[in-house]
């Protein structure tokens, strides 16, 4: 039986054009939209060494097995499996709108992501929607950016997140996350449409069509040490603003177990773990972006007192 979708996916939603959407209404992952992650980790070309755990200590190996994301009564599963494969103890997915050569599939600056989804919880298990650069613009992670629409601290099922990454490269990146507490008696296991709506100078964080979250500071600097970021010291190492969220990003969800955000899993936590995607749709603004918004309020890093 197909899902109910709230929304019929040609509707109108005032002020925006819907420009991209799946609707996960065929017999099998489009792959003309979403590519795979896969491995345990990737090869950080800037220290020449290989990172494992795709650098959060995570536990599972990613794969595009059929066991792990599907598609089935109108809906994208992703599903984290406790079984061995290539010395991890997990098994799980990651879809992506930019193919592993990096060429894209899609991407956008600005607009409105909208995903519909229930989420999995438990001890170890970190879920998310989230969405990343085309292109590395100001440097790598995290001086380019990250959005995340949402995600989860696996023993907190009444809570989601929204964070924002950014300032120079790792290790010298910065993270603010905004914590939204769910309707009483309402989990994130539950249907919830989750959403963020991003304008030059102002990112904002929507659930179920309540906005609950904004933020209009944040800096980047591109200057490296040795290949790793620094902390910017004066103006002049910031990028002209918006930066870094003035170019396209591209969409990702993924079911990540373990790792050192919420900590091994428990002999209590569920398996099969499976993220349940309805839909993804993509808007641009009528009429195009709005006007820039200047810099918020905050403490730049460089004005920032050395102890």
């Amino acid at each position: 039986m197909a899902l109910l979708k709230n929304r019929p996916a040609g509707a109108a939603r005032k002020g925006w054009k819907l420009v991209w959407n799946d609707e996960f209404d065929g017999q099998a992952i489009d792959r003309s939209k979403w590519d795979f992650d896969i491995g345990n980790g990737f090869f950080d070309y800037r220290s020449h060494s290989w990172v494992p755990g795709w650098g959060n200590e995570e536990l599972q190996y990613y794969t595009d097995s059929s066991d792990n994301a599907f598609v089935k009564d109108g809906a994208l599963h992703i599903r984290a499996i406790k079984e061995s494969l290539h010395g991890c103890g997990y098994t799980s997915a990651r879809l992506k709108t930019r193919k592993r050569d990096g060429s894209p599939l899609f991407n956008q600056l600005y607009g409105r992501f909208e995903f519909r989804a229930q989420v999995p919880w438990g001890k170890g298990l970190w879920p998310a929607l989230w969405m990343l650069p085309q292109t590395d613009t100001h440097g790598g992670w995290a001086a380019s950016g990250e959005i995340d629409v949402m995600e989860i601290h696996g023993e907190e099922p009444d809570k989601t997140l929204g964070s924002l990454h950014f300032g120079s490269s790792f290790p010298k990146r910065t993270l603010v996350t905004h914590t939204h507490e769910l309707p009483t008696g309402s989990l994130v296991s539950d249907w919830h449409v989750y959403a963020v709506e991003w304008d030059p100078g102002e990112i904002r964080w929507y659930l179920d069509g309540v906005h609950w979250a904004s933020q209009n500071f944040w800096w980047s600097c591109s200057k490296t040490q040795d290949g790793a970021g620094v902390e910017a010291t004066r103006a002049a190492d910031i990028n002209p603003w918006p930066a870094p969220f003035d170019h396209p990003f591209y969409l990702l969800m993924n079911v990540a177990v373990g790792g050192n955000f919420p900590g091994h899993p428990k002999p209590e936590t569920r398996f099969p773990a499976e993220l349940v995607v309805d839909y993804v749709r993509v808007y641009e603004r009528v009429g195009g972006p709005a006007a820039p918004k200047p810099r918020g309020q905050g403490r730049l890093p460089y004005s920032k007192k050395k102890s």
